[in-house]
């Protein structure tokens, strides 16, 4: 049976709880569109963190690969577009390191994008009645950090890959005046649905999900 790989992260910035593994967790050893989730919880730490995603790459030998990240702030679940080549670290990470202008990878190409069908996925989330959206920015802290590393080790693969923000789950948002937030179910809901659309679709749709600023 194919695997798809679904990742998550442990709590960091002084949270008790990060919903990217939460919903990952749940998913965990799930059939979806025939393929079996295999969901391994990563370090919010530099470096660490893709150790851990390489080798259960190389352990499980995906089919699929997305990778889950908490973005306060946003509302929707969010495919990523693009992974750049730095990290530059607004906080630090929770081995107390805090990068500032320096490359993921050392002479690697400047940024990858997502081989995800990102456009049908976010169409089949929303008519499915889920919040959704692209983004064009996955931010410059440990997310982009993974999923920079993500494309990087299948950049000359086959295997579909990229990275999804989700929000914060409400008990995170309720001491946070005006922050958006999305039910654990709902998030493990529309990961679900995002996966079979990753799956199934071949080809992606042609149609905007740009942006002006």
């Amino acid at each position: 049976m194919k695997i798809i790989l679904l990742t998550g992260f442990e709590p960091f910035g002084g949270e008790s709880i990060n919903p990217s593994w939460e919903i990952a967790r749940a998913l965990d050893g799930q059939q979806i569109g025939g393929a079996r989730v295999v969901s391994t919880c990563l370090p919010c730490v530099f470096g660490d963190a893709l150790t851990r995603l390489n080798k259960a790459l190389l352990e499980f030998q995906p089919a699929l690969v997305l990778a889950l990240g908490q973005a306060g702030g946003r509302a929707e679940l969010s495919l990523e577009r693009v992974a750049i080549n730095i990290d530059d670290a607004r906080i630090a990470d929770n081995a107390g390191q805090q990068p500032i202008d320096e490359p993921v990878i050392a002479g690697a190409a400047a940024a990858y994008f997502s081989t995800l069908p990102i456009k049908a996925m976010v169409a089949g989330l929303r008519s499915a009645g889920f919040p959704a959206g692209i983004s064009q920015t996955a931010g410059t802290f440990v997310c982009n950090h993974v999923f920079y590393g993500l494309q990087h080790s299948l950049r000359a693969g086959s295997v579909r890959s990229g990275f999804m923000h989700i929000p914060l789950l409400p008990e995170q948002a309720a001491h946070l005046a005006g922050q958006a937030s999305m039910a654990l179910p709902t998030m493990v809901e529309g990961v679900r649905l995002a996966l079979k659309l990753a799956l199934r679709v071949e080809t992606d749709l042609r149609q905007s999900g740009g942006s002006i600023s």
